[in-house]
């Protein structure tokens, strides 16, 4: 689902920390200390990612290289990380490095005793170049295993200048206000917003943003982790807030039947494309590389976001998903493969994707200028100030059966609630019937 190599260490002695290494004094470094000390070596990494995502990867790949003098393979797995990685560990052909997407794998990993516990010059690096939370989703059993080293920002709205200002509505504070523009929106010729109900993930998005807002990070915690169930009031709540939206045509694109027709690139499409039907779309801050790679829309003129605003009375939610990078314990060269990983903790692997675009950092020490737009930097500092504030995405963090299967668990049921609103009580005794066969499964 989806994420410059100056100005970033101030110092020598920033440079020496980060990396490990006496990189001032003419001693032996280590990853990223320029002294090839890892020729002949090769890394080998896996990931979801292909097409633009690799090719701006391999740009830190290929950093890190010269640095070193490591060699690196990529390997895209496709969505499916714990089957491809569990069935190369199987054959002997384990990788030494994995980006993973969701914390569930993470903690999957982990518990199958499949990863490394990183080194404390990793460990020094993200305590003091990350905010808690980044390490407490990195962690299993009190044991760091994963540096989020791509973040994604889902608590972002995005829409068209245009439409807006033709309507005379300001991007909204409240989610009540949301609502009201919408309306005032639909009033002026187009819908409020293109909901990407074909892909169920979409809804679930939507779900956490208000659950998180309106329910509070204690009960999303909860939830997540299946200590409080889906029947609780809170969920039917934050579920009969969405049908009001789910359930109003103006608000909704084609209406209910429209949105379930609609996956999430054409439902960038109906704001941004050639022919717009909507104002508006709610995702992540990967909305910005569709509309610009696809449809030619500059960001921040064209196309820019309002953050996902505060519900009922609630604090505006920062909801974000993340790619961890793990060490396994069966890589033929997992050394080297945790100096890739010591690598990328450091602002300036961070800076070499940022140029390229589509990407955030959660690394507190990455100069901002390293991005290329005024409304990526925004996103960034967002994510950033936001810091132990931030929630993973709940589906990511749950039994892929129940929050990442496509046509099952809550993917599926939401797309159903989507279909017919009317009984979010319902629509939560179902939810939680899936959770607690997936969670003890």
């Amino acid at each position: 689902m989806m994420r410059r190599r100056t100005t970033l260490l101030t110092s020598c002695t920033a440079l020496a920390l980060a990396l490990g290494a006496t990189a001032c004094g003419g001693g032996p470094v280590s990853a990223g200390g320029g002294d090839k000390a890892l020729s002949g070596q090769t890394v080998t990494v896996a990931g979801v990612w292909s097409g633009s995502e690799q090719k701006n990867f391999q740009k830190v790949l290929d950093a890190f290289t010269a640095k070193t003098g490591a060699k690196t393979q990529f390997v895209s797995t496709g969505d499916n990380v714990s089957t491809v990685v569990g069935s190369k560990i199987e054959g002997g052909n384990a990788p030494d490095v994995v980006m993973v997407p969701q914390v569930g794998v993470l903690q999957q990993f982990a518990q199958k005793g499949w990863l490394k516990p990183l080194s404390p010059t990793a460990q020094q690096t993200i305590g003091a170049d990350y905010s808690p939370v980044w390490k407490k989703y990195g962690s299993v059993g009190g044991t760091l295993y994963g540096l989020y080293f791509k973040a994604a920002h889902k608590s972002t709205v995005w829409y068209s200048p245009g439409a807006l200002a033709q309507a005379g509505v300001k991007p909204p504070k409240t989610y009540d206000e949301m609502l009201k523009a919408g309306h005032t929106v639909s009033d002026s010729g187009l819908a409020a917003f293109a909901v990407g109900g074909e892909d169920g993930w979409t809804l679930t998005d939507w779900f956490e943003n208000i659950y998180l807002s309106q329910a509070g990070p204690e009960k999303y915690d909860a939830l997540a982790a299946h200590k409080l169930k889906w029947t609780d009031p809170s969920v039917v709540d934050a579920l009969t807030t969405l049908g009001k939206l789910f359930k109003d045509k103006q608000l909704v694109a084609g209406g209910q039947k429209g949105a379930l027709n609609t996956d999430f690139p054409s439902s960038v499409e109906k704001v941004f494309g050639p022919k717009p039907e909507a104002g508006m779309v709610y995702e992540g801050d990967f909305v910005a590389g569709v509309a610009h790679d696809q449809f030619g829309k500059t960001i921040g003129k064209d196309a820019n976001f309002f953050p996902f605003p505060a519900v009922g009375g609630g604090t505006a939610p920062v909801v974000s998903g993340g790619d961890a990078a793990v060490v396994l314990k069966d890589g033929k060269n997992a050394k080297a493969g945790m100096k890739l990983l010591e690598y990328l903790a450091t602002p300036e692997a961070a800076a070499v994707w940022a140029k390229a675009g589509g990407f955030l950092s959660p690394n507190k020490k990455l100069d901002p200028a390293s991005y290329g737009d005024d409304v990526t930097r925004a996103t960034a500092k967002s994510l950033i100030d936001a810091g132990d504030s931030v929630r993973f995405d709940m589906s990511d963090q749950a039994p892929a059966a129940f929050g990442g299967t496509k046509g099952a668990g809550e993917w599926k049921l939401l797309q159903d609630f989507l279909r017919d609103p009317s009984d979010p009580k319902g629509t939560a005794a179902k939810l939680e019937s899936a959770a607690a066969k997936a969670y003890q499964g």
